[in-house]
């Protein structure tokens, strides 16, 4: 019996020995980058919490001198229609970068209303619509004036040979 102590102080050593001689645990990964910052969670939609909410929510730069406060405001006019009198248009721009673009054919009973974003292009002479809902193609506008915008194709270009083609600031 005089011997377990002996063992006890023995066996706590080895212990302790062993305990020493583990090797060093495996360094952790490096923990994941925080997400980044996005406006609003309401904001980013289904996409909230996400790394790609931070992208959605980068808006293109304007031009140098393009004030967008200044071009922001209502925009109408009668554009030119194949196969009736015309469509009467009238757009809202809003300096957050929306916009609302409502369509009633004349002698129709043919109404749209459009809602999504807009960009200028680096030249500051072209406003992109872009609309919310993508089985609508974007549209485009020349930039005539601050009161003026010119209805081009759906390539940006000056549709040829059509008459008054222009939306003006209401």
């Amino acid at each position: 019996m005089a011997h377990r102590p002996m063992i006890r102080l023995a066996l706590a050593t080895l212990a302790c020995a062993l305990a020493a001689c583990r090797p060093d645990p495996e360094p952790s990964p490096d923990p994941a980058p925080e997400p980044l910052a996005s406006a609003t969670t309401a904001d980013a939609g289904a996409l909230g919490g996400t790394d790609a909410s931070a992208v959605v929510h980068h808006a293109p730069k304007d031009p140098a001198g393009f004030d967008r406060k200044a071009f922001a405001g209502a925009f109408a006019g009668t554009l030119p229609c194949a196969d009736c009198p015309g469509i009467d248009t009238s757009m809202q721009i809003g300096d957050d970068g929306t916009f609302r673009l409502t369509e009633t054919w004349r002698d129709r009973d043919r109404r749209t209303e459009t809602a999504g974003t807009w960009t200028i292009d680096a030249d500051g002479t072209r406003l992109q619509l872009d609309p919310d809902s993508k089985e609508a193609d974007d549209r485009w506008f020349e930039i005539v004036s601050k009161d003026e915008i010119r209805m081009l194709d759906t390539n940006g270009e000056a549709i040829a040979g059509t008459p008054n083609t222009s939306l003006r600031r209401g």
